[in-house]
């Protein structure tokens, strides 16, 4: 079955950086988009970026452009977020997720399957 683990989370100071991890398996990784969201206790699910199944295209959410880097490494069937200047808003549950299909990676309309998440915490 498929099956989606986030690792990475924690406790950062403002400015500071962290890197997700998703690892993902039970279907072929390469085949699908993915994608990265987070959501904040009593808020809705927040798109935060996705990228094609190939790594030719990403997307971000203007709230973390230039700051957070998704990238994905087929062989190791392993999806990141890399999240540099960290801010206290940036606090939140973090889920990374599998998309219906390999080029649709914006929102959260195609999204089929979810990892348990990894809580991300920015406080000095």
């Amino acid at each position: 079955q498929v099956q989606l683990v986030e690792s990475g989370g924690g406790l950062v100071q403002p400015g500071g950086s962290l890197r997700l991890s998703c690892a993902a398996s039970g279907f072929t990784f390469s085949n699908y988009a993915m994608i990265w969201a987070r959501q904040v206790p009593g808020k809705g699910l927040e798109w935060v970026s996705g990228i094609y199944s190939d790594g030719s295209d990403t997307y971000y959410a203007d709230s973390v452009k230039g700051r957070f880097t998704i990238s994905r490494n087929n062989a190791k069937n392993t999806v990141y977020l890399q999240m540099n200047s960290l801010k206290p808003e940036d606090t939140a549950l973090y889920f990374c997720g599998k998309d219906q299909y390999s080029d649709y990676a914006i929102g959260l309309d195609a999204i089929d399957y979810w990892g348990q998440g990894t809580q991300v915490t920015v406080s000095s």
